[in-house]
Formats: C-alpha cells, structure tokens, sequence
C-alpha cells in the first residue's frame, strides 16, 4: 500500500499538466469512495473473518464474471469490424 501513494501522486500530477481529469467527476469519485470506505469499514467490523472472506471471494468472482464478459464484447466487436 505505501507504494500506492507515491504511484497515485505521480499520475495526478501528470494527468493533471496533460489536462485529463474532470474536476466534477474526479470529486464525485473522490466523495463517492470516502463513503464507500466508511461504510465498508463500519460493516466489516460486525463480520466474522470467515465471512468476510466468503463475501470478498464472491466480489472477487463478480469482478472476474465482469471483466470476461467485456473482453468477449469487445473481441466480438473487433471481429465484426473486419
């Protein structure tokens, strides 16, 4: 996590000089994972470490289910193109 910061500061920087970031979406973002980690937080407190496992694992299959239906979109959508 340590390296995160460095890494995060650096990109900010350089997006912010090449004019890519959207203030309003950049604070709705901003706003939107304070509360998210809040929250999270709060909620993984009251969890037994077995559960929140379960849970994370779960999100982890999302996530997963996500990324692989977008890739087959996008390679359908490459593949129509030719």
């Amino acid at each position: 996590m340590i390296f995160f910061i460095p890494t995060s500061i650096t990109a900010i920087i350089v997006n912010w000089k090449n004019k890519n970031i959207d203030l309003k979406t950049a604070f709705i973002v901003i706003t939107a994972g304070i509360i998210g980690a809040i929250i999270g937080a709060k909620f993984s407190v009251n969890l037994d470490v077995t559960e929140l496992k379960r849970y994370f694992g779960c999100f982890l299959i999302l996530v997963a289910v996500f990324e692989i239906y977008n890739l087959k979109k996008e390679y359908i959508k490459h593949k129509n193109k030719k």
